[in-house]
C-alpha cells in the first residue's frame, strides 16, 4: 500500500524558511518521480516542483524559482522541499505526490498517489 507522509510545515515569518519532508512507502521509491503541490485557500491546487529519480529537478511554478528546492534521499525513502525567502502567497497545504513513471511528468495527472499535507502558514 502506497503511503505518503507529509511534515515539517508551520508557522512562519514572511522571509523565514521551512523543510518539509515526504517520507514513502509501500512502493520502490527510488524509481519514481516525486512531485510538490500546493493549494491555497479558494485556490486550485497548483504543481510546485517534482524530482526526477535521477535527481532532476521540474519546476511547475515560476513564482518558486530560486526560493524552493528539492531533494531527495533514496535511502531513508524521504524527499525535502527546502522552501526559503517566504512569502505570505506561499501560504498553503503543501502535498507529496507519487509519478506514475521515474520522470517528472508535464501535468498532475501523470501523479497516482497523494499525501494528506502539511499546512505553511507565512505571517508576521
Amino acid at each position: 500500500q502506497v503511503q505518503l507522509v507529509e511534515s515539517g510545515g508551520g508557522l512562519v515569518q514572511p522571509g523565514g524558511s521551512l523543510r518539509l519532508s515526504c517520507a514513502a512507502s509501500g512502493f520502490s521509491f527510488d524509481y519514481y518521480a516525486i512531485g510538490w503541490f500546493r493549494q491555497a485557500p479558494g485556490k486550485e491546487r497548483e504543481g510546485v516542483l517534482c524530482i526526477s529519480r535521477t535527481g532532476g529537478s521540474t519546476y511547475y511554478a515560476d513564482s518558486v524559482k530560486g526560493r524552493f528546492t528539492m531533494s531527495r534521499d533514496n535511502a531513508k525513502n524521504t524527499v525535502y522541499l527546502q522552501v526559503n525567502s517566504l512569502k505570505p502567497e506561499d501560504t498553503a497545504v503543501y502535498y507529496c505526490a507519487k509519478a506514475r513513471s521515474s520522470y517528472c511528468p508535464g501535468s498532475s495527472s501523470g501523479f497516482g498517489s497523494w499525501g494528506q499535507g502539511t499546512q505553511v502558514t507565512v505571517s508576521s
